[in-house]
């Protein structure tokens, strides 16, 4: 069995140390597609990795779905010939890529965002604040620095200047809700003397009952603006990726919440404007104008909308593959 978490590795240098574990898994991976023989094939995100297992599938006639579109949008549109080659029907859970991919001639359906109904609080805020021993008087700011290690280690240091900042004219909670993938032992050492305190998991009722989120740009911004979070996003890669990469990105915003509104409604701090000292001059009028935070929620609630799509995205999903497997048998 291969795990997805196994391809779970972001940026362009920090991919090459893992390169001979994931050729081992593809390889792997194309021996059970030809032993096996499945009727058809459903590849979910990792564009780089299941490109290659998609072009060996179509080798072997055994047809694709591709669930969650590459952000070929964003970059590398390139590879849109090669979709259309070796993709037989492509979901969006994003709005606005069903007309991108329309436009190129990839056959395509938009089937909304898969959290949309899921994603929900499972305490009220009274609850959440008493289990753990937060003063009901005090606002809560949610610190969400990324799941992966290596991506938290990047962000904490400038997470914890900025609660300290923050914490000079007002008085403030800050709750971290620690990832599977990291725990909350993890943080011992970075949070040790600071203001935040890390949590094991809890992120939706700490997203939900917050007054302000702090949060690294991805899937979590998403799940903020669902449950009415207002947030700073902010995003850190190894300067060696970001100068490689950033050239090659050709959208207006970095943050999905602001590419999905197509417009700016929550600010982004990237690479080097990513410092404590801008976290905390962002963070502190959403704090202490009650009227800013009413409108982003407000603004955030039109993004939710937006990602309903056409009803459930699962059962959506679930049509078109048996759409695309009923013309296969």
């Amino acid at each position: 069995m291969i795990n997805a978490e196994d391809l779970a590795v972001v940026g362009i240098v920090e991919v090459l140390g893992h390169l001979p574990r994931i050729w081992g898994k593809f390889r792997e991976l194309i021996a059970a597609a030809r032993h096996e023989k499945p009727e058809l094939a459903i590849l979910t995100d990792a564009p780089d990795f299941h490109f290659r297992v998609a072009k060996k599938l179509k080798q072997i006639e055994i047809p694709v779905v591709y669930l969650v579109a590459p952000q070929v949008w964003a970059w590398r549109e390139g590879r849109v010939k090669t979709m259309r080659r070796i993709i037989d029907r492509l979901l969006c859970i994003f709005p606005f890529e069903e007309a991108f991919f329309r436009e190129r001639n990839v056959p395509v359906t938009y089937i909304g965002h898969p959290l949309v109904g899921r994603v929900r609080p499972a305490l009220s805020r009274e609850q959440f604040f008493r289990k753990h021993n937060l003063p009901l008087s005090r606002q809560l700011v949610t610190v969400l620095p990324g799941s992966r290690p290596s991506e938290v280690l990047r962000h904490v240091p400038d997470l914890v200047r900025s609660a300290e900042l923050l914490s000079k004219d007002r008085e403030l909670s800050f709750i971290l809700p620690a990832s599977p993938h990291c725990g909350a032992a993890f943080f011992e050492s970075a949070l040790a003397g600071s203001r935040i305190r890390a949590i094991e998991g809890e992120a939706w009722d700490a997203m939900a009952h917050c007054d302000l989120a702090l949060a690294a740009s991805g899937t979590v911004t998403v799940e903020a603006a669902l449950l009415g979070a207002p947030m700073v996003t902010f995003y850190k890669v190894t300067p060696l990726t970001y100068a490689i990469g950033k050239p090659l990105v050709k959208v207006p915003f970095y943050s999905m919440v602001n590419l999905i509104a197509g417009r700016k409604i929550v600010p982004e701090l990237i690479q080097s404007d990513m410092t404590g000292e801008r976290i905390a001059a962002e963070a502190a009028p959403l704090l202490s104008d009650g009227a800013a935070r009413a409108k982003m929620k407000e603004e955030l609630a039109e993004v939710a909308e937006k990602l309903a799509g056409p009803g459930n995205a699962i059962s959506a999903a679930a049509d078109e593959v048996v759409k695309v497997w009923g013309r296969t048998v």
